[in-house]
């Protein structure tokens, strides 16, 4: 390993007001292999690809840099992109307005006398978009593809810069089985073609398929480095790695303790809002109750997440039918504040663009959506926000120096928690969580599924909804399956396994009791 290596990371340390993010790192790739670096969210693996990548430039940290035998002092991207070092980060940074061969050569631009050449620009960005195989007309807009041919955008224009060391931060968390499946295949041909691959992620059974080295941060420390090849690296063998201890149950233990119907859903429909003429959501019944936590399953334009928001104020859809009943009393939740007055809350799937202000501090995103919890006369009390929020952040183990941290800067798993937080401080009696986990490591999992067995046992009645199988079969007291917008199955926890679960959700029926 030491002759091959194209890459070495001494000694690097690197630090932020109140927190050492990396400790004496290091860490050693090989030419033309394709190495994983794991570990919780916060443990440290973004910002030492950042150091790599120059995002954080040689003098904010110390240690040292050798790429190819060279020392490397990068004042900034531009630097480690000229010796071949290119970051596609987990945060697409495409211009959806521009086509996809303008984004390609963004900043690279194809003008040889000062004038872009717009036939080479097409031509290049073609052969480009071949070599990923993304059959796509390099004048299309960037707005009209998916996450998944825009990560293959991300490639093609790491690819136009002669790309010899290519990192890829979380590539594939955002993207479903098949188009997951189509990039790693392609990394794999990247290494092939002799293009060394860092990756990170959290998706363990993908690193297990695809990387030939694999290494282990936490809390910020190189832990270890294994090499599946030499011998048995099963996922609980990385687990360990990550969080310091085995983990004989990926869920916490938990005694139900199921009271009274709280929430009952009747014959609730819905149409788009972009095809108003198009039910997404037809005819769904289902309850909860107090104490309990009940999953809702269902494939990629089921409609879980339309029933949800919909649900919670009208936050989508249009044409919308049914009835609501609370304790039994029938209610009308027609507006985000009338939802929460009746004690309905709702964590977005998409906690970056919809459920946190990134750019405010922890105090004032827990406070969002009940301030009239904290006002005096009009006023919020400054002080009691503070308080509450500091309660917050010690009761959910935030892990930030002060609630006065930008929210932006925290890790996906601490950002979860402020917004179980912010939904928590409004006192609801249902909450429905969408995705909470997605995205975020098995350590911070555990401690966001122990948060919502501890709701439950405090009487408030859970919707969980989710795309991971286990999950669910883990963590719910009884099941509801989706299919096509309609509930097609609900399932009690001693009869729900996987296969039982992928049936209901593959049958585009009416709702079966």
């Amino acid at each position: 390993m030491a002759d091959d290596a194209i890459l070495r990371m001494q000694n690097i340390t690197k630090s932020f007001p109140g927190v050492k993010a990396l400790q004496d790192v290091d860490l050693t790739v090989a030419g033309g292999e394709i190495h994983a670096v794991c570990g919780e969210n916060g443990a440290g693996k973004s910002t030492l690809m950042k150091v790599l990548s120059g995002v954080y430039p040689h003098g904010s940290y110390d240690g040292e840099i050798l790429f190819a035998g060279e020392p490397c002092r990068f004042g900034g991207i531009r630097d480690s992109e000229s010796c071949g070092i290119v970051i596609i980060h987990q945060e697409l940074a495409l211009c959806p307005q521009l086509s996809i061969a303008e984004n390609i050569f963004l900043g690279n631009e194809q003008a040889p006398r000062g004038l872009v050449d717009w036939n080479r620009t097409n031509h290049e960005a073609g052969r480009l978009l071949e070599r990923v195989g993304l059959p796509e007309n390099p004048v299309t807009p960037i707005a009209e593809l998916g996450v998944g041919k825009q990560q293959l955008v991300e490639i093609a224009k790491a690819l136009s810069k002669r790309v010899r060391l290519l990192i890829l931060d979380e590539p594939t968390a955002a993207l479903n089985d098949e188009d997951s499946a189509h990039l790693l295949d392609l990394v794999r041909g990247l290494r092939d073609d002799g293009i060394t691959c860092v990756i990170i992620s959290h998706k363990l059974n993908e690193v297990l398929s695809i990387a030939d080295r694999v290494s282990i941060l936490r809390d910020g420390r190189m832990i270890e480095t294994l090499d599946p090849a030499a011998g048995e690296v099963t996922e609980d063998r990385i687990i360990s790695g990550m969080v310091g201890r085995d983990l004989e149950h990926r869920f916490p233990p938990r005694e139900p303790d199921i009271g009274e119907e709280v929430l009952r859903i009747e014959d609730w429909t819905v149409h788009s809002t972009a095809q108003p003429d198009r039910a997404v959501v037809s005819g769904a019944n289902l309850n909860l109750r107090r104490g309990e936590i009940v999953g809702l399953a269902g494939l990629m334009g089921a409609g879980r997440t339309e029933l949800a928001m919909s649900v919670f104020g009208r936050s989508y859809g249009t044409g919308i039918s049914g009835r609501l009943f609370k304790d039994g009393e029938p209610i009308q939740a027609r507006s985000v504040g009338e939802a929460i007055k009746h004690g309905l809350a709702y964590a977005t799937e998409d906690r970056k663009r919809y459920g946190l202000n990134l750019i405010q501090d922890i105090k004032r995103n827990v406070s969002a959506a009940r301030l009239g919890k904290l006002a005096r006369r009009g006023w919020v009390n400054d002080n009691e926000e503070y308080r509450v929020a500091e309660e917050y952040r010690k009761s959910m183990n935030i892990k930030a120096p002060s609630v006065l941290s930008l929210t932006g800067q925290l890790s996906g798993g601490n950002q979860q928690k402020v917004v179980l937080s912010k939904w928590i401080f409004t006192d609801p009696d249902v909450l429905i969580l969408d995705e909470p986990t997605r995205g975020i490591d098995v350590g911070a999992k555990y401690e966001i599924y122990s948060i919502v067995g501890r709701l439950a046992a405090e009487g408030k009645a859970i919707l969980l909804i989710s795309s991971e199988l286990p999950e669910l079969l883990g963590m719910c007291d009884r099941i509801y399956t989706m299919a096509a917008g309609r509930i097609t199955g609900e399932v009690p926890r001693a009869e729900a396994t996987q296969e039982r679960l992928m049936y209901f959700m593959t049958q585009e029926r009416g709702q079966v009791a």
